[in-house]
Formats: structure tokens, C-alpha cells, sequence
């Protein structure tokens, strides 16, 4: 502000007011009729395409990660089973409108017709919805129980579990809080929201993948999201397994809200956080190489002299053959709920991941984790266990169409 400064008085210039105007003559002669830097409104946002909404599979699981995320779980008030496939139906139009873009105002905070921004609405459904209510006992997925707590967990049931689940991604923060408005003001009374988290991605820092709220990079193993073979062999439900006819081509989704203590944390030297991590702060290399991509060697480390047995990183995948069909893929953000009533920060991250099977993959790695190094550092307070229904086949399927209209099976 001090350089759009005008004298009204009959005083002598201030020192260095000369300069300053000389400064924004030559900024002016420079940009011709431009505007000073200070005045000169926000780029435009980018024109971008929609994520496909309609296929075998939801977007969202597969969808190359964006920048900006958020996670919640509502209670269903549907009296009877027309009611909760008139809930379904309503959610798929206006999730179908929203992720087209461009043909509506949604409610003012976007304005008219806004871009796509690479929005994907992602529905599941929670283990509570196939009690009594809708008579679907009978079709619950075999893997589908509520989230269960792992002895370091210190889980509040407020943040927990629900009939319904929805995860949102775009691009910018402003499309996500937007959607979920529209998608909340439209479900109306059928639901009562039970508990949601948002979060986002850091740009890398220098390169590759991001890195989390301790300074390290997250997410580098990942079974490849461009991989069909990838995708049926880890994520998707397909017709070799056990489940129901209804549930092929969805998955299991994993939400874990978990707290970091970064005050105790950032209080660790570098080589302390390293072995905790099992990689190095720097490059994300892993303590046995040079570069993130590296494969770790812990063959050859058998005592964790190099990377210690009780790592983040090599619990989490000890690169064992028992162990490789246990990888999942993570699709995660970090949060920022600013100070809590103690006057800390309250930071962490929104673990999400999907697999065909929670039981086989996720729970073995979340038991190994339970005795790692970072345990006095990570709290999980809450999430759930849901199940990412099957894609929106065309403009006529709708949400769970085949969970409430296939047949029953046979006793």
C-alpha cells in the first residue's frame, strides 16, 4: 500500500519517495497500460475437459490424483426401500451434472457455467445400510464390516463408519466445497451428515511425488493406476471372486483419519525421522539407494542395520512374496484444521485406499504398522470401511442400480 502513497500536505517528500515514484514510472513505461503488479486480478482459471463420468468402474479411484479432496459419511433416513433408490437416483443427477460442468450455475459460489476442473464424485456404501432397514442383508460384500480399531487407534465414534460415503476431488478447493454443498442440499433430509474431512496435495518439492506434513515424500509405491492388470488384480472387484453378482467392478475403500504430532516430531534430528520414515528426507531415495524410484534392498539388510525392521517403509511393504498381494493403492490427502482447544495444531492426514479385499490386504499391513517407530508420532481418530459401488453404466444407470434391482440370491 505505502507505493500508491499521495502527499496532500505542503511537507517535503519522504526519503526514498523519489525513488519509489521513478520505480513505478519505469513499471509503467514497461507494461504500457498494464496495471502495477499489486492491482493486476488473478490468472483465469483453466478450461479443462470433464473426467469421464459413465464406465465399468467410478471415477475417482483410478483418476490421476488431484490437488484438492474431501471425505464424508452421512447416516441414511430413507424410510423404505423406494425411498433409498429415490435417494440413489437424485445423488447420480446431480453427481452426473456437477462433474459435466459448464451447463449450470451451481448455487452463485461459482459462478455461471463453471469449467469442469476435473471433479469426480465417488459413491460407497458402509456395512450399516445392509441391516433390517432395506431388506439387502442378504447382498452385503463378504469383506464389508464396519472399520475395526487397532490397538494404537484412539478412535471417537462421532468420526466413524455411516450408510454412505462420498469422496470428491478437483483441481482447485473452491469446485470440491462447491459440490458438496449442491450434492448435501439435494440428498436433503434422506441423510444426516455424520462426519467429513477435506485435504489437499503439496506441489513436489523439488520433483516426483509430494511430500506429507513431516518433510517426507508419500505415495511412491503404488501399484500403477494405468494398469488394468494392476487395477483386477489389486482394486477391483471381478468376476473370479467370491462376492456378489451386484458388486462387480467396484472396490473396497479404506478412509483413516490420522493426527500427526509434529511438535515431538519436528523436535527429531534428521536421522531419527529417517529411520522412523525408512527413506531419506531429501531425495525420497530409500535408505539402501540413491533415487525415489529405488527399490529398497532389505534382502540383503536382514538385520535393519540400513533401514531398521520397525520403519514406516518397510512395514508398511516388506517386498516379500508373502506379502505382495497385499499392495493397495493409496489415494490420500493431508489436512489442516488449524489450533485445537489446547492451542495445538491440529494436522494430519486423510489415508484413503482401495483394494479387493480389506481383509487380505489392508488390516495385514495396518497390523505390522501398529509396532513401527512413528506410532508415538500418529494417532487414527476415525473413518471407515466402505464399498465404491460399481461405474454408472449411461445416461439411464444410476448409483447401487444393481445392488436394488438384481434378484436376490438363492438361499
Amino acid at each position: 500500500m505505502s507505493d500508491h502513497h499521495t502527499d496532500t500536505g505542503a511537507t517535503a517528500p519522504r526519503p526514498g519517495t523519489h525513488h519509489r515514484r521513478r520505480f513505478l514510472q519505469g513499471l509503467v513505461a514497461t507494461a504500457g497500460a498494464a496495471a502495477l503488479p499489486a492491482l493486476t486480478p488473478p490468472t483465469a482459471q483453466a478450461v479443462t475437459a470433464p473426467t469421464a463420468f459413465h464406465g465399468l468402474h467410478q471415477a475417482g479411484v483410478t483418476t490421476p490424483q488431484q490437488p484438492s479432496g474431501l471425505f464424508a459419511a452421512f447416516d441414511v433416513h430413507a424410510p423404505d426401500r423406494a425411498a433409498l433408490e429415490k435417494l440413489f437416483r437424485g445423488l447420480t443427477a446431480r453427481a452426473r451434472a456437477l462433474t459435466t460442468a459448464g451447463t449450470e450455475d451451481t448455487g452463485g459460489m461459482l459462478g455461471p457455467h463453471p469449467a469442469p476442473d476435473r471433479l469426480t464424485v465417488t459413491v460407497g456404501v458402509g456395512a450399516s445400510l445392509f441391516d433390517h432397514r432395506y431388506g439387502l442383508a442378504d447382498r452385503k460384500p463378504r469383506g464389508l464390516t464396519p472399520m475395526r480399531a487397532f490397538p494404537h487407534d484412539r478412535l471417537d465414534a462421532g468420526r466413524c463408519h455411516g450408510d454412505l460415503s462420498l469422496q470428491l476431488c478437483a483441481d482447485h478447493r473452491d469446485t470440491v466445497l462447491a459440490a458438496f454443498r449442491d450434492l448435501t442440499r439435494h440428498l436433503g433430509a434422506a441423510v444426516t451428515a455424520r462426519w467429513s474431512i477435506d485435504g489437499f496435495l503439496n506441489p513436489p518439492r523439488p520433483t516426483g511425488v509430494q511430500r506429507n506434513l513431516m518433510g517426507f515424500k508419500d505415495g511412491i509405491e503404488n501399484p500403477d493406476p494405468a494398469s488394468p492388470a494392476d487395477m483386477d488384480r489389486f482394486v477391483w472387484v471381478t468376476d473370479a471372486g467370491q462376492e456378489p453378482a451386484w458388486a462387480v467392478g467396484g472396490t473396497y475403500q479404506v478412509v483413516r483419519i490420522i493426527r500427526m504430532h509434529l511438535e515431538p516430531w519436528d523436535r527429531m534430528n534428521r536421522l531419527q525421522q529417517e529411520h522412523g520414515f525408512g527413506r531419506r528426507k531429501d531425495t525420497g531415495a530409500p535408505l539402501s539407494g540413491l533415487r525415489e524410484r529405488d527399490t529398497p534392498d532389505y534382502t540383503g539388510d536382514p538385520h535393519g542395520n540400513i533401514t531398521p525392521l520397525d520403519s514406516h517403509a518397510r512395514l508398511a511393504n516388506p517386498r516379500t512374496p508373502e506379502t505382495d498381494h497385499q499392495r493397495i493403492l493409496r489415494r490420500g490427502y493431508n489436512y489442516d484444521h488449524g489450533l485445537d482447544h489446547t492451542a495445538t495444531h491440529d494436522l494430519g492426514v486423510a489415508f484413503c485406499c482401495y483394494q479387493k479385499d480389506i481383509q487380505r490386504q489392508y488390516e495385514p499391513i495396518q497390523t505390522r504398522l501398529d509396532g513401527e517407530r512413528l506410532a508415538t508420532v500418529l494417532t487414527p481418530i476415525g473413518g471407515g470401511y466402505f464399498y465404491t459401488l460399481p461405474g454408472v453404466r449411461s445416461a439411464t444407470d444410476w448409483y447401487a442400480s444393481t445392488l436394488l434391482t438384481t434378484p436376490a440370491p438363492r438361499p
